[in-house]
């Protein structure tokens, strides 16, 4: 009796033995997932998702609306109005010499026909007044217009002439070589080259008279001024 309950006991130790170890011996499930779809699929399903979140990220971003542009306004031309003559928006007039002014006074050496010889040195000196209402001023130039200059070269005017003051222009000059009656032409100018007043003039006769009575040397820069003349100017004029 007592073995067949051993027996039985042993029996049933086994029994419970092999059904725990097919509990815990049982496979275990595999861990690697079966893809559903084949990587071409996946890779596809992917491009189509990332385009359609561009298509609605576009679709979500504000628009760049374009700035019109702005057309400026016509300009209103002002209609020009005379005023003193000149119409509003022309140029200004250029600058004149209107308020200087030179008259011939006198020869005060070489008159006109002088005879000289060619070749020899005189001083011409004239006797001018500033006729205008403005004065001289210091690097006004007298030059040489037209004509011979018979060697002459510019004078400068090296200090004031007031309106209406009488002064003395001397210009050193050399006969030239040869004869009849020569004859230069001199104008004042402002420095900056705009002439003004009276031309005067020199005019010797080469050959065939005896010779001037004016002494040779350079010019003289006579610059000494005399109170107005009270006569009335003669005009340098062909004589």
């Amino acid at each position: 009796m007592l073995k067949f309950r051993l027996i039985l006991s042993t029996q049933i130790f086994l029994i419970i033995g092999a059904l725990l170890l097919s509990a815990c011996g049982a496979a275990e499930p595999e861990l690697t997932p079966t893809l559903a779809f084949s990587a071409d699929e996946i890779r596809t399903q992917a491009v189509g998702t990332f385009s359609s979140d561009l298509t609605a990220t576009a679709f979500a971003a504000p628009t760049n609306t374009p700035v019109p542009t702005l057309t400026p306004a016509p300009t209103l031309a002002v209609p020009a109005t005379s005023t003193g003559g000149i119409a509003l928006g022309s140029p200004a007039p250029a600058a004149t010499a209107s308020c200087y002014g030179l008259s011939f006074v006198s020869d005060v050496s070489i008159p006109d026909n002088t005879p000289v010889t060619a070749g020899q040195s005189f001083t011409k000196t004239w006797k001018v007044k500033n006729a205008g209402s403005c004065a001289w001023d210091a690097g006004f130039k007298f030059a040489f217009t037209g004509g011979d200059a018979m060697g002459g070269t510019t004078y400068t005017v090296p200090s004031t002439v007031a309106a209406g003051a009488v002064t003395d222009i001397s210009v050193a000059m050399t006969a030239p070589n040869k004869t009849g009656t020569i004859r230069g032409n001199w104008r004042m100018s402002t420095a900056s080259g705009q002439f003004f007043g009276d031309e005067v003039y020199v005019q010797v006769v080469i050959g065939g008279g005896a010779a001037a009575t004016s002494t040779s040397g350079p010019a003289t820069s006579s610059t000494s001024t005399t109170a107005p003349s009270t006569s009335t100017a003669t005009t340098a004029t062909a004589q």
